[in-house]
């Protein structure tokens, strides 16, 4: 029998299913989150949320959408066509499911999409 694992049972969770403390975010709850979005992770989706963590490592903030769409289409080859793709990886928004998946906090002053 496979034991199921609650990696969210022991962090703290903010508004709407976004973690309270960003440094809690771990690999295992990226995953049990991307779960609960629907979202079946693929490496282009680490690549971004990898991003993501790096870019609130180094500034202590989540990076806006556009940072994330200029990776895209800079580093790993979307160019014109990376606004799109962010929005395939993560269909239901920038905010609703990439900034949680990665661990941020729900961002206040942004929309859901």
């Amino acid at each position: 029998m496979t034991r199921v694992v609650d990696y969210l049972a022991d962090v703290e969770m903010g508004d709407e299913g976004y973690l309270a403390h960003p440094a809690d975010w771990n690999e295992d709850i990226a995953r049990q989150l991307a779960a609960s979005e629907g979202v079946e992770l693929t490496e282009e989706h680490w690549k971004v949320i990898r991003f993501m963590r790096e870019y609130f490592a180094d500034n202590g903030i989540a990076a806006d959408a556009r940072f994330v769409v200029k990776f895209l289409a800079e580093e790993v080859g979307y160019g014109a066509k990376a606004h799109a793709r962010l929005f395939q990886l993560f269909p239901y928004g920038y905010v609703k499911q990439a900034c949680k998946i990665a661990g941020m906090k729900r961002p206040r002053a942004w929309s859901t999409g």
